[in-house]
């Protein structure tokens, strides 16, 4: 299929009725990968569909058959997030088969949980961190301008995004060097991950906002196609204004199923197979979509990843895998609702402080408050803003405040970054800084989300005391030393996914001051097995090895102790480094003294604790000893992907199969 403006273009065929209809089918499909991944954005992907079918197959200029045609329209997708909703749009205009969507999230398939523009034909950026695209596309747009180009700019934009600042930057710049090649779509639907958003954070009245920004603003009922083709179209064809133009588009979030319309819950939840099938009938698809047929095509593909990551995984005597022995049994738990049961358990001090940025509930946050209505007025909904939020969490310290500053990872260490340096660590205020959502096991959102580089930046502030707990027990318990007995700036990093529990509520914990975890023989259960030992009061084994961990990849640390002492009748002394700055220095050096060799594993870019290790060694002032044969486990340079969270560990060597082969390798040295 070729589409409008291509060399062979066939948009004419096209008509209102049929793209109704095209757009109909569309939100099957979509709620059909959705169904096949198990996860992903129903609600907004259905709003925006009648948008989505318009502009790819009747206005927009694009060729499938050559993707990188030079005079394309480029269509950005800021809001990233509404990536089934591209993947879907790229199919319906031929880019690749319809089938290929049920591989949505999966490991090693083009269609990440967000875009990213070197796996697939048709996506012009990497997206998914709100507020970003559209300041792309203004310079995409300049791109235009330079090179006398023809083409249009399309941003597709969330109204929640508009809480991000860099919006009304890029607006700014857009209208100051008149970018009439640019056209905004705004899908509203006024709703967003923590509530309805004008009690998030209002965002009205957009059409005033933008106009005053030098913008010509026209709103469009985002469900009539009629009123979609002609503004669309009227916004690719105005010539020489000298204003970039916004759409407004009003729609309804679940558009087509009644049990998903205008209901805050569907915003990043797939349906079941149950409720697919009810959606189908609703949207009159059944007789149109093999949702049997499409979702076995993507099962099919799953099960073929998962036999070539067993393939590749280390063997031992026996599978040691979490909970395939009949003894060894683990109970599993996210780290993220430790956090949240302490916010629960010792937010009745009228210091405490929440704020909130739009992920409440799925980094547990909104925990403090639940139970406690009480406690609302002193939770602060900021919504899509981090740089905000941190430096209100800077001010709210100024004044005696205990401020805890919540989100995900990627963002409350990276996007915020320069806030945290001047406004928290410079003025040494008293902000508790969570950062949930570390690691790959993040799993089917992808790269933009999964945060592996908090170390490097955290530990590298003047002043930041960094926590990563190893379990949600151990989270739970941290975060309440953080609040009442860390004075200062401070940052916790968490993960999503259910992990191992290893540690116990009366295991010892100090800030500050290592664990050594030692197997002692099997148990029962997991935790039982091993001895928990504060670093001081540790006395030397001898081991032959010591692995140095933090957070949830200390669990892998624990079961490679085990494969190495069942199969080689290796001796591990596990160091479980929750505290990474200020870092156990002794702890380091015992182990690189006492022990063969060292090994750091994380589940982070590489040398985010590995290098601070490696530092002490290398340091180690006054000790005339040559320090031991030393390894990093790690995520190796590298941006994560879509897939399931315990495939992407396997994925990327950071399993205790890994673990352990390293150890054998580096003890034979």
């Amino acid at each position: 299929m070729t589409v409008a403006g291509s060399p062979k273009g066939t948009a004419d065929s096209y008509t209102i009725d049929k793209l109704r209809a095209t757009a109909n089918y569309m939100r099957g499909l979509n709620l059909t990968a959705l169904c096949s991944a198990n996860s992903g954005h129903s609600g907004g992907t259905l709003g925006i569909m009648d948008i989505c079918a318009a502009l790819y197959l009747k206005i927009a200029h694009h060729d499938p058959s050559n993707p990188d045609w030079d005079d394309r329209d480029r269509i950005i997708w800021s809001a990233g997030h509404k990536a089934p909703a591209l993947y879907t749009s790229l199919a319906l205009s031929g880019y690749f088969p319809e089938r290929e969507l049920m591989k949505l999230r999966m490991l090693g398939s083009p269609f990440q949980g967000h875009p990213h523009r070197k796996d697939l034909a048709g996506v012009e950026i990497s997206s998914g961190s709100l507020g970003q695209g559209f300041s792309v596309a203004t310079g995409v747009a300049l791109a235009a301008k330079l090179n006398k180009k023809d083409y249009r700019v399309f941003v597709i934009a969330s109204d929640g995004e508009q809480q991000e600042g860099s919006m009304w930057e890029a607006a700014m710049a857009a209208a100051q060097y008149r970018l009439d090649n640019l056209i905004l779509i705004i899908d509203k639907n006024r709703l967003q991950i923590d509530g309805e958003t004008k009690d998030v954070m209002n965002i009205d009245s957009l059409v005033d906002k933008y106009e005053a920004f030098g913008w010509t603003v026209r709103e469009v009922d985002g469900h009539c196609m009629e009123d979609i083709v002609k503004k669309l179209d009227w916004a690719r064809n105005q010539n020489d204004s000298g204003k970039p133009v916004a759409l407004i588009c009003h729609t309804i979030k679940g558009r087509g199923v009644s049990f998903m319309e205008n209901v805050v819950g569907w915003h990043g939840k797939p349906p079941n197979r149950e409720q697919l099938d009810q959606a189908l009938e609703e949207l009159n698809l059944t007789d149109l979509i093999d949702a049997d047929k499409l979702i076995a095509y993507g099962a099919e593909y799953q099960k073929k990843v998962e036999t070539q990551l067993d393939k590749a995984l280390p063997k031992f005597s026996r599978n040691f895998w979490w909970n395939e022995s009949d003894n060894m049994k683990v109970e599993m738990d996210p780290t993220r609702k430790g956090m949240g049961r302490a916010l629960d358990k010792y937010g009745d001090d009228e210091r405490i402080t929440c704020i909130g940025a739009d992920i409440s509930d799925s980094i547990t946050i909104s925990d403090f408050y639940k139970k406690h209505p009480e406690r609302k007025s002193r939770f602060i909904s900021v919504g899509v803003a981090e740089q905000n939020a941190t430096t209100i969490a800077a001010g709210l310290a100024k004044e005696g405040k205990l401020p805890v500053f919540g989100t995900y990872g990627v963002f409350s260490s990276a996007r915020n970054l320069d806030q945290l340096r001047v406004s928290v660590c410079y003025g040494d205020f008293n902000v508790f800084v969570v950062g949930a959502h570390g690691g790959v096991s993040v799993g089917p959102d992808g790269a933009t989300h999964q945060e592996l580089e908090a170390l490097f930046q955290m530990t590298g502030l003047p002043n930041m005391r960094v926590a990563v707990p190893c379990d949600s027990i151990e989270t739970e318990r941290l975060t309440r030393i953080l609040l009442f007995d860390v004075i200062g700036p401070k940052y916790l990093r968490f993960a999503r996914e259910a992990t191992p529990i290893v540690t116990k509520p009366d295991s010892p914990l100090k800030f500050g001051i290592a664990n050594i975890h030692r197997f002692r023989g099997e148990a029962d259960n997991f935790v039982d097995a091993f001895e928990i030992i504060l670093s001081p009061e540790y006395r030397n084994e001898n081991e032959d090895l010591t692995i140095i961990s933090c957070g949830p990849e200390t669990a892998e640390a624990l079961r490679a102790a085990w494969i190495l002492k069942t199969d080689f009748k290796i001796e591990t002394r596990v160091i479980n480094m929750h505290t990474v700055k200020p870092l156990d220095r002794e702890a380091v050096i015992r182990a690189m003294t006492e022990t063969r060799a060292v090994i750091t594993a994380e589940e982070h870019q590489v040398g985010g604790l590995g290098n601070l290790v490696a530092a002490v060694m290398a340091e180690s002032p006054g000790r005339d000893v040559k320090p031991a044969p030393f390894a990093m486990i790690g995520v190796k340079d590298a941006f994560g992907e879509s897939g399931q969270p315990w495939q992407l560990i396997k994925k990327f060597g950071l399993a205790a199969e890994h673990i352990a082969e390293r150890a054998r390798n580096l003890l034979s040295l």
